[in-house]
């Protein structure tokens, strides 16, 4: 009796840890996923090196808001991070360091802290999406985007805009280095 009791223990056990991994690995493949920021171009936002979880249910159910910090398949066939910026149906324009969408100004707190430290000239190019994506508007099913790190990341102005179904999802939490942690926007 004693060795049967040993065995359904073990069985209950192994039954345990298959569902464990079972649940683990539904939340990791559909729901939630870490990421490692892999360069500069988000910074000051965030740092070469953080680790950040993206939320794969957030597009599923939703669509992209403006400004969202978004994961997506880029075409080097690496994952990018990068800021939402213009939505579908919108037009977007830099001119004199000063976002235009729909020809209304928005501000950009984010960018403040590079804005500080420019010397000379601006830190976004002036540049309207006809000159970068040979359109007046972001296609419908897509999405425009650009690092934070304005002059050093390669984003929408070279790769051209994003197709919602490229975007894994949306990121907003930095969960290591623990002097990092916290939510980021």
């Amino acid at each position: 009796m004693d060795e049967t009791k040993k065995k359904n223990e073990t069985l209950e056990w192994v039954k345990a840890l298959l569902i464990a991994f079972g649940i683990f690995a539904i939340i990791r493949l559909f729901l939630f996923t870490p990421i490692v920021v892999d360069g500069i171009s988000m910074m000051p936002t965030l740092e070469h090196g953080d680790k950040m979880i993206v939320n794969k249910i957030s597009y599923t159910i939703g669509e992209p808001d403006r400004f969202d910090i978004v994961v997506f398949h880029a075409p080097e066939g690496k994952d990018f991070i990068k800021r939402v910026i213009g939505l579908p149906g919108d037009t977007v324009e830099y001119k004199d360091d000063v976002l235009y969408i729909n020809g209304k100004s928005y501000e950009e707190p984010y960018l403040d802290t590079y804005k500080k430290e420019i010397s000379e000239g601006t830190l976004t190019e002036d540049f309207t999406l006809v000159e970068k994506i040979q359109r007046e508007t972001v296609p419908e099913g897509y999405v425009f985007v650009m690092g934070d790190n304005r002059r050093k990341s390669k984003d929408s102005r070279h790769i051209g805009a994003v197709n919602i179904d490229d975007v894994i999802g949306s990121t907003k939490f930095v969960f290591w280095p623990m002097e990092e942690f916290g939510l980021v926007e």
